[in-house]
Order: C-alpha cells, then structure tokens, then sequence
C-alpha cells in the first residue's frame, strides 16, 4: 500500500525559555545539540514539496527562538505548504507579528493552559498575560489565531472561562487535548486526568458547537458517541468519524535533529524511522521498514475490548495515549469514551449470574443491533455455561457482526467440536473463513451446513448471496432452487426475489 503524505509536524527546536510542569519534550536547553541547521532545514523544506506535503505545524520547544525561522516559513511557504506555528507567545511582539505575516504563516497557535494563575503556575509567571496579548498582535495582523489548551484534572473546570476570554478576543479555533504522563508530566500525577474527564471535555465541545469559534477535539480525545460524532460531522464533514492514528500514514514527525517518526510525541527510539542527515526524506517515508508499527497494525494485534470494538479501523485510537497510559502500543485504550461506557455495562453484567436472564438481555441487545453490549453479555454467559451451544451460537452471529471474524471463526468450531451437524455453525465458519480471505473452504462449510438436517432458509440465503457477491450468479440460482424444499422458505422468499439488486449487493458487501 502506498502512503500519501499530506500533514505533519516539525519540532524545530528544544529550546525554550519556559519549563512547563506538562511538557511531553521535557525541554530544559537554550539550544539542543544538534538541532538542524539553516541550510539542513531548507533542504528539508524541498524534500517536503516533493513528498507533496500540504500543511505543516512547526513547533518546539518555542520555534520563535529560531532566528531563522521566517526564513525556514518563506522556503515552505514558497513550496505550496500551508505554514501553522505552535507557541507559548511570549517573544511575540509587533515586529515578530508582522514578520511572521511577511513570511506567509497561515495561522498561529497560542498555548493556553488556564486561566491566568494556573497557567502561570504550569508554565511561567506572567506567561498568561503575554499569551493573550500575542493573540491580540496575531489577529491584529490578519493571521488566524488559534489556541491549544492541554487539558489536566485542574483546568478542565476553567473551560468554560477561557471560552469568554477567547470569544472575546475572537479566536478562530481552539484545540483540546488531552494531558500524557510523558516527559515533565510523569512527574506531576497530581495533574493526571481520571478516565471519566474524556467525556467532561466532550461534552463541553459538544455545548459549544452552534458558536463561531471552532472547538477542535485533538486525536487523543475520542472516539465513538453521538456527541464525538457530531463534532466529527462538523469539523472534518467529508470524513465525520476519527478513522484512526494518521502516524507514519498521511502524518509526518520530524524532531529538531533530524529524526523522522510518526508522531512528535511517539519519539523514543524504536519509533524513528531514519534521519535525513543519513538517507533522504522520500527513502524513509517510502521504505517497507519504516513506521511498520503502526503501518502493519492489525485489530488481531490488540488487547481487552479493542480487539474486539465494532470500530475497527479505529484501532485503538491515539497510539501515544496507549504508550504514555499502558506502556504498550497494542493495549487497550481506557481514555476512550466508548470504551469507558462498554466498561460500565462489562461491570454491570458482571454481577448478572442468572442465565435465563443474561440470555433475554442477550437476545434483546442483538436484536436491536446493539452487537458491542451483546457480546459482553454472551462471554459471560458462555463462561457461566460452557456447554450450552445457543449461546455460543448467537457469540459467533455477534461476532461476524462486529468484524470480528477470527473469533466468530473460533466460535463456531469450538461449537461444531460438539454439535457437529450445527447448520447454524458450519455456515457461521464459512462466512468467517470467506472474509478472511479462505473462499474456496469457506464455500465448502457453507455447502455443508445446507445438507444438514437443520438447516433452514436462512442458510441458503446467506449462501445465496454469497455466490452472488463473488459473481457465481449460476451458482446462486441453483441455491434458490433447494431453498424451496425448505419448509421456512415462504419467510425468505422476498430476500430472495431482492437480492439481484445493487441495493442488497452493496449492504451485503
């Protein structure tokens, strides 16, 4: 597969005058050693516009102390790459401002972290009015001013001040993001954020998004709720759902001495995929090694309910927060608002012991297609009652609903090591094998499963459709034929008369 780059962030520099508490880079240096030099990062900004780079964010440490850094805008600029800035806006002055103009920056972010006695005390004293004041000079002239406010268990209740003080100097866009226990932040745990803080924040997006001011959830917020959604809908509405962690994909990190990652703030060694003072910047994004832990990920891969979430082209979400949170890139994500509810019902159900009743609750959750909240409740059951074959058998339905199909696969042969004349099961592993990729075995199940004594009409649909969908339309036809002799046939019958259209073809796929 060939990977498009379009967006990506270059940390220009280390320096900073500032040592804040939450600092992921730990930026504690006048200058890092090393960091590239004018004629390095020029290049650099060449080899972006061949890679075919649209927007770029430059960053630190604080970029404004780059003395080059108009410079390094004006060749980026002049390549046809959008040009952002991330800064704590204490060097930003009138002379800065109209340089960064000249220059042809798009737009600047302000990092905000509170209102004024917490942001100061995250990050320098009188840092807070400086920062308002260089959002002021940005607007002033005519570049888009934004602010990004990394969200902790302190400010996280001084949302909606800073949401005045920004409306009313006319902030653009304001960016949330959530707090990683990396860098300086390991050592202030006092600042941490509780899982149940994601769905605070969303739902202070969410209550803002009829205003002009666009409220923007950072990759590490998320995923799946109504509310997620509808923002989603709004600020990416080609897209409308987070698809999942752009790093080493279409996203680019490119940290002050050269070292190219996926991500600024995945940046421990094994996640560099070169430096370009040793191999060109086409040659580490294009190379088969490179970024291979996020490139190759698999849902497989995967641990607790994100192997087995319905969104699976999520996977997983941020891949920093799984690294910062859990040490370990496959783990689950407990900073996943949908993860957070399908915990609460795990925990509910946990306590459920009656069969009778986890099997209705069951019944009633497939039904109404709710397949996450289903499987919860069948793994429970099936643990309580392991040799009772119908709840394994709705498992493996379940399963193949959620895209899971190795375990739906696992399912139904751990059902046909028992029952081995289970219609339901041999059709359930052939459509599990046929999306895996085994056609011709998975047809021979299916095939199998309709000659059984059990098998109903429901089966020769599903095998029916099968065949239409890989173009065996001859074969389909027979199919219908011997669904006839089925007793429950007169049930399926429009299904079947439906099928041929693109419609039902284009749902089945």
């Amino acid at each position: 597969m060939e990977y498009n780059l379009t967006n990506g962030v270059w940390e220009l520099t280390m320096a900073c005058n500032m040592r804040c508490k939450h600092c992921g880079s730990s930026c504690d240096e006048d200058r890092q050693e090393g960091e590239l030099t004018t004629e390095e990062a020029l290049a650099l900004c060449d080899e972006l516009k061949e890679l075919g780079m649209k927007v770029i964010t430059l960053s630190g440490g604080e970029p404004t102390l780059r003395s080059d850094l108009s410079t390094i805008i004006n060749r980026l600029v002049n390549n046809g790459i959008m040009v952002n800035i991330i800064t704590n806006g204490w060097f930003i002055d009138e002379k800065l401002a109209q340089q960064l103009k000249l220059a042809g920056v798009t737009g600047v972010a302000v990092s905000i972290d509170g209102l004024k006695s917490t942001h100061d005390q995250i990050r320098l004293d009188g840092s807070f009015e400086k920062a308002t004041t260089a959002l002021k000079l940005i607007k002033d002239h005519d570049i888009l001013p934004a602010v990004i406010t990394t969200v902790n268990s302190v400010n996280i209740d001084e949302l909606e001040g800073l949401h005045s003080i920004f409306s009313d100097i006319g902030i653009d866009s304001w960016q949330l993001q959530l707090a990683l226990p990396m860098g300086n932040f390991k050592h202030n745990t006092e600042f941490f954020l509780k899982p149940h803080h994601v769905n605070q924040l969303i739902d202070f997006a969410h209550s803002k998004m009829s205003e002009d001011m666009g409220i923007f959830l950072a990759d590490n917020v998320g995923y799946y709720n109504s509310k997620i959604l509808e923002l989603h809908q709004k600020s990416i509405p080609d897209i409308g759902q987070w698809g999942g962690c752009g790093a080493g994909k279409s996203i680019i990190g490119i940290l002050n001495n050269g070292d190219i990652t996926g991500c600024t703030s995945i940046r421990d060694r094994q996640f560099i995929a070169g430096n370009i003072r040793e191999r060109s910047l086409k040659d580490i994004w294009y190379s088969e090694e490179s970024f291979a832990w996020n490139r190759k990920m698999k849902k497989s891969q995967l641990k607790g309910l994100c192997a087995k979430c319905q969104f699976s082209d999520c996977l997983g979400g941020c891949i920093d927060s799984r690294l910062c949170m859990n040490g370990d890139i496959h783990s689950h994500n407990e900073y996943c608002s949908y993860y957070i509810e399908m915990k609460r019902i795990e925990d509910k159900v946990a306590l459920i012991n009656d069969p009778a009743k986890l099997l209705n609750n069951a019944y009633s959750l497939a039904n109404k297609k709710q397949f996450q909240s289903a499987e919860i409740v069948l793994s429970k059951l099936v643990s309580i009652t392991p040799d009772s074959i119908k709840p394994k058998e709705i498992l493996g339905y379940v399963h193949y609903e959620l895209g899971n199909y190795e375990l739906c696969e696992e399912t139904n042969r751990q059902i046909l090591i028992s029952d081995p004349e289970n219609a339901y099961a041999s059709k359930g592993l052939g459509l599990a094998l046929i999306k895996q990729g085994q056609i011709e075995d998975g047809l021979g199940h299916m095939h199998r499963a309709k000659n059984m004594k059990n098998a109903n009409a429901e089966i020769f649909y599903d095998l029916y459709v099968t065949h239409l969908l890989l173009q065996q339309n001859s074969e389909a036809m027979k199919i219908k034929e011997d669904a006839r002799k089925c007793s429950d046939y007169s049930d399926w019958e429009e299904q079947f008369n439906t099928a041929m259209s693109n419609e039902v073809v284009d749902i089945a796929q």
